[in-house]
């Protein structure tokens, strides 16, 4: 199955660079590149992208509101965040509005491209830069979180705690002993409990609260 690309970045060198690379790979079909925000999301709109790749800044909107506004008006479409900046709490909070996933612009061919095919399935990914980032962050003296901090069982994180790894919901229930149904069933009541759409923005909503460390 071919996975409908646009790329987004004001910088045509990198845009092209890009898109030479994605184009050797037969599942790979960029429809469109588009050099602002703005240009993005009619793009978007016009093209109905699967994946959209999309720079982190660029000039008449920022990537990440032009992300927000693509899966707005294209919900089908899976936004897949390229930084070249340092990580801060921005890039975290956008997990939390959204987005599917983040990849640093010096990660390999190789990567990108399974980060493509991550985010085209329906599942989140964070490149390494990303998830070294969290693990630091959760080394950090925990902040109080805004709003009231979530009361979850002793099982309820452990399993939270699971989730932040890469182990599937049957990996996990075979660690814990339990069924996978199971681990969908508690998973369904974390993302409940922390008002998160997803296993990584509940990753993300566990470690603000201090509910969970990464190791």
């Amino acid at each position: 199955m071919s996975i409908r690309l646009l790329i987004a970045d004001d910088h045509e060198v990198v845009r092209r660079g890009i898109v030479l690379l994605l184009t050797q790979e037969s599942d790979l079909n960029v429809i469109g590149e588009a050099r602002d925000g703005k240009q993005a999301v009619s793009m978007a709109i016009e093209l109905q992208p699967d994946v959209v790749l999309i720079d982190w800044k660029m000039p008449r909107q920022d990537g990440l509101s032009a992300a927000r506004e693509i899966k707005e008006y294209v919900p089908t479409a899976r936004c897949l965040m390229l930084s070249g900046a340092a990580l801060d709490t921005a890039v975290f909070d956008a997990l939390d509005q959204g987005i599917d996933g983040f990849v640093n612009k010096d990660v390999s061919p190789s990567e990108l491209v399974l980060a493509i095919r991550t985010v085209a399935q329906g599942k989140n990914y964070l490149g390494p830069e990303i998830s070294r980032g969290l693990i630091e962050r959760s080394r950090r003296p925990s902040k109080s979180a805004s709003g009231e901090r979530p009361s979850l069982s002793a099982r309820e994180q452990e399993v939270l705690q699971l989730m932040a790894t890469p182990l599937t919901y049957r990996e996990i229930g075979r660690q814990l002993h339990i069924g996978e149904e199971t681990v969908r069933t508690y998973a369904k009541r974390i993302l409940a409990k922390l008002d998160q759409p997803n296993r990584t923005q509940a990753v993300v909503a566990g470690l603000r609260y201090g509910l969970i460390k990464l190791e």
